[in-house]
């Protein structure tokens, strides 16, 4: 019963969901300010994406693992999630600021413009992310979803110059280049093999 409830798709829609909504309702009712929505809508886009990210490295040391199948297979789900807190967090930016000029004068600058991209890109691979979208774009599909690392550079940028304390971006950042680090590292260990 486990492993089916495991593979429930729907259990892991809801399982993610609970965050998004949770935000959601707190901002609608005021439990939280703009402050903290802002800051927990993209920590947890950020945590989701390092989760998708971090499936390879994972996949690479423990290959037969039964975890490593379960987190490949539900990869996208994570990323999809993670577009999704991303979206929220733009919504409830620009229903708090309100005013065109002032969100187009922050478009412009630097540290607003990598957030904006690296948005767009995460539309691109959230609306890609399903099983026909791979087949009808075959081997550029895999390409397409590579520049998730250029969305990540544009996320961290954004973030990093956004916060009012970036210690936490650092650590993240700081984080996700290990991961990186090992995952390539891995990836070619496992060719001269």
């Amino acid at each position: 019963l486990l492993v089916k409830l495991l593979k429930s798709k729907y259990l892991i829609w809801i399982v993610l969901s609970v965050p998004f909504i949770s935000i959601c309702f707190n901002y609608y009712f005021q439990n939280i300010f703009y402050g903290e929505t802002i800051h927990l809508s993209g920590k947890i886009s950020v945590q989701l994406l390092f989760l998708s990210l971090f499936v390879t490295p994972f996949m690479l040391t423990f290959p037969d693992n039964y975890l490593s199948k379960w987190l490949l297979s539900n990869r996208r789900y994570f990323g999809v999630a993670s577009f999704a807190d991303a979206l929220l967090h733009t919504i409830v930016y620009l229903d708090r600021i309100a005013d065109k000029d002032r969100i187009l004068n922050d478009f412009i600058s630097l540290e607003y413009l990598s957030g904006w991209l690296g948005l767009i890109i995460f539309l691109l691979l959230a609306i890609t992310s399903n099983n026909y979208s791979q087949r009808f774009m075959g081997r550029y599909w895999k390409k397409l979803h590579r520049f998730v690392y250029l969305a990540v550079v544009l996320i961290f940028f954004h973030w990093i110059l956004t916060a009012f304390n970036r210690t936490t971006a650092t650590i993240y950042l700081m984080i996700l280049c290990l991961i990186e680090v090992y995952r390539i590292w891995m990836s070619r260990k496992k060719l001269l093999s």
